[in-house]
């Protein structure tokens, strides 16, 4: 099957496509085999670590530890679920569409673009609100001097950019190396902060006794378990972007599933030390609304400790693995939508070490420019999630219709559970998109407002100017003519 989804013979494709020569292929290549499953897995957890060392402590002043401690579970069983049928739809098509590959097979190129561009939007975006909390943690650190602010936005750009343009085995490689030092300094945290551990300090938030079942766990009562959705999120936001790496990976068919179940597996031990650690190291108040939850929970209002600083400093290696592997799925999505001519066809193009340089360049120039026009990284987080829980939802979607549509496709891995496992990541995902309203608003519409523009670009232009031999949408093209064959 991975052979077939990149074959360059011709196959039956929508009206809507245009057929296209092999130079417009050969010039948007990626470089093959450039990944194993340790590398992969090392991307996978890459993109989430930055999530353990802030931002989650937030649905403490949401939904208390209880509201969090719930919500965080049903999340991680969403995103659980997600990596399972992610997990069986990238060994049916490895290549660099990800999603809106999965998509655009189950549910057309409608369903193919609706969740290509909530993706992208999640990519470009986070990166940018990334790139903030990067300058917030150079200046509390007082690293030479600097302070936060537009140049350390552009280095950050620059420079990791840079390391991406010059080959993707160079950069998993530098994304795996700070990531191990990411994912060290939680378990070298976790082992100090139980050492302080008192499960008193667990529920110490003040009850709002005028909330519907509220209580010392669930001071904010039931419905604070749905407002804290967006914030258990965090401990696992952006796993699902490790197929879109596939194109580059060795075996894809068999290293993808192994590492989408691995690093989901490193991502629950760190999740559920993270958040023991930190609220009983210091109690659920101290640390709901710290920027540095960590570093809080070691030294409360105290002086700075080794350890202490250590973890601060190591929260600035998590933040740089989530900000360099983010910047890394973007560019890919992008590719691939550009390719198939969803977006500008120029997006796509590759240099001669094989990376897609505009697809790099430009979302970078997009996302340094909303860092320093806004300063905002918080709302640019919540519209990022906004983004991803839509495209978890469609891509969950996808693996139901394609289930019941193509019962005989080949799949050389199973999901567990089959349509189950993916309709619980569908419902899930459905109420994270809700809770997202509870948050914050104005992120939610405003990420609206950015879909509806795309939307357009797509149903008055580029829907129309879709590429053929795109591996995505020969891969859809052929399901279609197979169908065709059947009713005849």
């Amino acid at each position: 099957m991975a052979e077939g989804t990149t074959s360059r013979t011709p196959s039956p494709a929508p009206s809507s496509a245009e057929p296209v020569g092999d130079a417009y292929l050969n010039r948007r290549t990626l470089r093959r085999g450039s990944a194993g499953w340790l590398l992969l897995t090392g991307l996978g957890v890459a993109y989430v670590v930055s999530g353990d060392f802030s931002g989650w402590n937030i649905g403490l002043s949401k939904g208390g530890f209880g509201g969090l401690a719930v919500a965080t579970l049903l999340m991680g069983a969403m995103y659980a679920c997600l990596v399972f049928a992610l997990a069986e739809l990238s060994a049916i098509l490895p290549t660099a569409g990800g999603g809106y590959g999965f998509a655009r097979r189950a549910l057309g190129t409608w369903g193919g673009f609706l969740t290509g561009t909530a993706i992208l939007i999640e990519y470009i975006l986070a990166p940018a609100a990334i790139s903030i909390f990067i300058g917030d943690y150079v200046e509390s650190l007082g690293l030479f001097g600097l302070e936060s602010g537009w140049p350390v936005y552009l280095a950050c750009f620059a420079i990791f950019i840079g390391i991406h343009l010059w080959g993707v085995g160079e950069a998993l490689r530098f994304s795996l190396v700070v990531t191990a030092i990411a994912v060290a300094a939680l378990l070298i945290f976790a082992l100090g902060a139980f050492t302080e551990f008192h499960a008193g300090g667990l529920d110490d938030i003040p009850v709002d006794k005028d909330a519907f079942g509220a209580s010392s766990w669930l001071p904010f009562g039931l419905l604070g378990i749905w407002a804290a959705f967006p914030f258990g999120m965090w401990f696992f936001l952006g796993v699902e972007g490790v197929p879109l790496a596939a194109e580059e990976a060795k075996d894809p068919v068999r290293s993808m599933p192994r590492a989408l179940a691995i690093s989901m597996g490193i991502l629950v031990l760190l999740a559920v030390l993270t958040f023991f650690a930190s609220t009983g190291a210091r109690g659920s108040a101290a640390i709901q609304e710290a920027g540095n939850p960590l570093v809080v929970a070691l030294q409360g209002d105290g002086d700075p400790t080794p350890l202490s600083r250590f973890v601060n400093y190591a929260g600035l290696a998590g933040l740089v693995a989530s900000f360099f592997s983010l910047i890394y799925a973007g560019s890919r999505q992008l590719f691939a939508l550009s390719r198939a001519g969803y977006l500008p066809r120029f997006l796509s193009l590759t240099s001669r070490r094989k990376s897609p340089y505009l697809g790099l360049l430009i979302p970078g120039a997009i996302g340094f420019a909303l860092a320093a026009g806004t300063g905002n990284g918080a709302r640019m987080l919540n519209i990022a999630v906004f983004g991803a829980t839509i495209s978890y939802a469609l891509m969950a979607l996808s693996h139901i219709v394609l289930r019941r549509r193509e019962p005989e496709l080949p799949r050389p891995y199973r999901t567990p559970g089959g349509v189950v496992t993916s309709s619980v990541a569908f419902v899930l995902a459905l109420s994270a998109l809700v809770a997202t309203f509870l948050v914050d608003k104005d992120a939610a519409f405003t990420a609206l407002a950015v879909y509806a523009v795309a939307l357009a670009y797509f149903a008055f232009y580029s829907r129309h100017r879709l590429v053929a031999q795109a591996p995505e949408e020969e891969f859809a093209a052929l399901a279609a003519a197979e169908a065709e064959l059947e009713r005849k």
